[in-house]
């Protein structure tokens, strides 16, 4: 399992207990779906990056592992440029985690992923779901947009909002 090694953990949220209302299946019939796969093609647009947002109905215990399984299943790893990222949201846990193949967390650094957690979880707080997602989304798309132009090279991956 090689590849799970090159796939860096960008960060960690845990144990959002004042997050709001986040039981699974409230969460997920609160997404807007819409908007969220709207925002994922708006930051590609910009970028050759690919972004990918994952609900998890499961209890899980440490979300970061959980959203590298989810990475891996995805077959993140394997853009042309290891320039994914993916936002993990467990609801029925209160967790989140969103972590970055090896090219993206070389460019930016641990500073951006705490701010991006920062400000997701600051949504998540007040139960603005879908917003917290799509902004974690816009800042992954400008990062990515920053480090990763768009060179033509199309969409590797689906833009759809998976789950277990």
């Amino acid at each position: 399992m090689a590849d799970f090694l090159e796939v860096e953990v960008a960060l960690e949220a845990e144990a959002l207990e004042e997050a709001g209302d986040m039981r699974a299946r409230d969460f997920i019939s609160k997404l807007q779906h819409d908007d969220i796969v709207a925002a994922i093609r708006d930051a590609e647009h910009k970028t050759s990056g690919q972004i990918r947002v994952f609900i998890s109905r499961k209890d899980v215990e440490d979300p970061v592992v959980a959203a590298q399984a989810a990475f891996l299943r995805l077959k993140m790893e394997n853009t042309r440029h290891r320039n994914g990222v993916l936002i993990y949201v467990a609801p029925r846990v209160h967790k989140f985690a969103v972590i970055g193949d090896s090219a993206v967390h070389a460019k930016c650094g641990d500073g951006f992923w705490q701010e991006m957690r920062d400000s997701m979880a600051e949504h998540f707080r007040k139960s603005e779901f879908s917003q917290g997602i799509v902004h974690g989304i816009k800042k992954a798309g400008n990062l990515l947009a920053q480090h990763f132009p768009q060179r033509g090279d199309g969409n590797e991956l689906p833009d759809d909002v998976a789950h277990d």
